[in-house]
């Protein structure tokens, strides 16, 4: 699996975050990536820096969550989906990237 597909596929969700007001350090197991959705458009990075929430899933699971293939609930309720900081914020980017 490449990064640079999940990284591309994060991109495709952007014009969805619109609005989202909070900072997203996502990552997995083959990188970071960093979501600005307090700009208009939101960005993605590289970047390194506080974030109001992290979210740790592996780049399989984040796919197969984009496809629709795996619940984000019952991912964070077997562990295969962490987050810390703001939770309301993980929920609208499940969201995101679902409809993405």
């Amino acid at each position: 699996m490449s990064f640079e597909t999940v990284k591309s596929r994060v991109a495709a969700a952007l014009p969805q975050l619109a609005g989202l007001d909070a900072t997203v350090e996502l990552v997995t197991d083959e990188g970071k990536l960093f979501i600005d959705g307090t700009v208009d458009p939101p960005t993605i990075s590289s970047q390194d820096g506080p974030a109001d929430c992290t979210i740790r899933i592996s780049s399989e699971n984040l796919l197969k969550l984009m496809d629709g293939k795996l619940d984000p609930m019952l991912a964070y309720t077997f562990g295969k989906l962490k987050i810390s900081g703001r939770t309301g914020v993980a929920m609208k980017i499940a969201s995101a990237f679902k409809d993405g």
